[in-house]
């Protein structure tokens, strides 16, 4: 039996007792205050230093993505113990991450290694990654892995939304949501993510009415579930995420609900949001 291991990058968000579990691999991104860098593995820098220092940082912190050959460390270092290695990125339209898998792949020729762009980020690219390692513990191969993680990939269903667009605006990580921005000021809007990078998804007024549309929003992608999967993250929002945690358990009864914060790449890039991934993990026939 293939033995493989999961890899991913700290955009992914994964709380670290599910990473602990699953036997998950991290190589983290830098992120960047000044002139002090910290690489955000959330020991270097925790998610209450890093809200610390959005909240009176005058700059917008820079991301940085790992490099070739932190990639390289990691793979020597697992291919060890493994016979081969499956690594999950955040969307190749967002970060040049992916690509310095990829450059690091290339240092090992004879072995089995997966490079595979999410399209994703935060948790939907997070519960991507918890599937291939549940995958990889009930003995799945590395083909039958990325055969159900092509299934799931376009059926996992994200929508968040941000207090300002000034974050994503100013961090050139707005993708198709570019249009917005003429009317910053008058609207909340829900976003989501397809085609590989932030898309609008559907125009409120008031902050509170999109938080209720979101509710509204995930009956319309997901009428049908049989084990709806869902994760509420906020950004230093963390009673409203509490909020919003308990109404859609109330409303939905999901299969399972986790509470995960934005980490630091994608928190510096987003400023204070609440954000909902679900999917329906009855798709994946195990």
């Amino acid at each position: 039996m293939e033995k493989v291991a999961i890899v991913t990058d700290s955009t992914a968000d994964i709380p670290y007792d599910i990473c602990k579990k699953y036997d998950i691999n991290i190589v983290p991104l830098t992120v960047i205050f000044g002139e002090e860098s910290y690489k955000a593995d959330g020991i270097d820098l925790s998610i209450k230093e890093f809200y610390e220092k959005l909240r009176v940082s005058k700059h917008l912190p820079k991301t940085i993505q790992p490099s070739p050959g932190d990639f390289i460390i990691k793979y020597k270092e697992l291919l060890k113990n493994y016979d081969a290695i499956v690594s999950i990125h955040i969307s190749k339209k967002m970060s040049g991450t992916a690509d310095s898998a990829l450059i690091a792949k290339k240092e090992f020729p004879d072995k089995n290694i997966e490079i595979y762009d999410s399209q994703l980020v935060h948790m939907p690219l997070g519960f991507l990654v918890i599937e291939a390692a549940k995958m990889s513990k009930l003995g799945f191969s590395t083909s039958q892995i990325i055969e159900k993680l092509n299934i799931l990939q376009p059926n996992m269903q994200s929508l968040f939304v941000p207090k300002t667009l000034e974050y994503l605006q100013k961090g050139g990580r707005i993708g198709r949501a570019k249009s917005l921005i003429a009317s910053l000021l008058e609207i909340k809007p829900i976003l989501t993510l397809k085609y590989g990078e932030v898309s609008p998804y559907k125009n409120t007024r008031r902050w509170n009415q999109a938080k209720i549309e979101i509710i509204k929003s995930m009956h319309e992608l997901l009428p049908y579930a049989e084990k709806m999967v869902i994760s509420v993250g906020d950004l230093d929002l963390k009673e409203e995420g509490e909020e919003m945690a308990k109404k859609i358990q109330e409303e939905f009864n999901p299969h399972e609900l986790i509470r995960v914060d934005f980490g630091p790449i994608v928190g510096a890039h987003l400023g204070q949001a609440i954000g909902i991934t679900f999917y329906d993990r009855a798709i994946l026939g195990y």
